[in-house]
């Protein structure tokens, strides 16, 4: 059974907006029976008044929670859980609320919704224009230049560190790009996220061989069956695990089960990892109104590497894909 709190306090930045509407790296959110309210420094009280005038706002070097049990996030570092605990009265209980906190994110709010199409619809428009640039010749870091660059001059910059993968270093899925040149005929894997307005995208796509044989032809075909079923099968009421079980099961039986090490998907909104998730162990339920990825892999180490990313908005009867680029 939950146990009631009196208050809910939040710290990371992106709760901090999602419940006040400010943009901030230091303030906590105060949210008892009195309303909500937040205390930060000077450099955004005036920005906070700008923005949210009806939002109750005070000086961080005076935060005060009232109340006996106390709820809070768990990705407070020990020094704030300390200052936490200074805030609050002498024999406080602290109960975690993570879980809840993270729900209220997961189902956006219409605005947010149009938000996220807006940066999936400008992720699309960078790939193709990034892609025609890319040349033989240049190196992993060179692409990833090409890509950051759009992405400052049409967004808000990355929502992650873009990746890009010649050849066999797509067996390493969160590879670092370095000098590694691309001759022109080389597989290569990106994925990549901008951000606009706040929001995030996340997309991976391969350039492919002009005409991909062997064994690749062959990861790729299955990766991408992979990912047309999942997307197929997602749907409000679905598990995270459920939906991370169509995608495993299609790879399991081509033969490279053990090749596909990490979750299906995540949640996109704020941050680039958000709630729900789709791995083997969620059990997050999928509701109209949660974006979710779609994104098995396989991986062969010094071979090859294989991975296929949409992101998807829940709907009511199934989902939305909202990647448009090629597959």
């Amino acid at each position: 059974m939950k146990v009631k709190t009196d208050a809910i306090v939040l710290r990371h930045p992106a709760n901090v907006r999602a419940a006040t509407g400010i943009d901030c790296d230091n303030a906590w959110v105060v949210e008892d029976a009195a309303g909500t309210c937040l205390y930060t420094d000077f450099r955004y009280i005036p920005m906070a008044h700008r923005v949210a005038p009806k939002l109750k706002v005070r000086d961080i070097r005076k935060v005060s929670v009232k109340g006996r049990r106390i709820g809070y996030e768990s990705t407070l570092t020990m020094a704030e859980f300390a200052a936490l605990r200074r805030f609050a009265p002498r024999g406080a209980k602290f109960i975690d609320r993570t879980r809840e906190i993270l729900a209220r994110r997961a189902v956006k709010r219409p605005e947010e919704i149009e938000k996220l199409r807006a940066a999936v619809a400008l992720n699309d428009r960078i790939w193709q224009t990034a892609s025609r640039r890319f040349k033989a010749g240049m190196t992993e870091k060179a692409m990833a230049r090409v890509i950051r660059g759009l992405m400052l001059e049409l967004g808000d910059g990355e929502a992650f560190d873009t990746i890009v993968c010649v050849g066999a270093n797509a067996a390493e899925c969160h590879h670092v790009p370095d000098g590694t040149v691309w001759n022109g005929r080389e597989p290569v894997l990106v994925d990549m996220g901008v951000k606009l307005d706040g929001y995030c995208s996340d997309m991976t796509r391969c350039l492919r061989p002009v005409r991909p044989r062997g064994l690749y032809a062959k990861v790729y075909d299955l990766v991408l069956a992979a990912n047309r079923a999942a997307i197929a099968a997602a749907r409000p009421g679905m598990t995270g695990k459920a939906l991370d079980k169509v995608a495993r099961d299609i790879i399991r039986k081509g033969g490279f089960g053990q090749c596909f090490g990490h979750a299906l998907g995540h949640g996109v909104g704020l941050e680039i990892h958000e709630a729900p998730s789709a791995s083997k162990a969620s059990d997050w339920v999928l509701a109209p109104g949660m974006f979710v990825t779609i994104e098995p892999g396989v991986y062969l180490e010094g071979n090859l590497g294989v991975r296929i990313e949409d992101l998807v908005l829940i709907t009511e009867t199934g989902c939305e894909v909202l990647s448009t680029s090629e597959k």
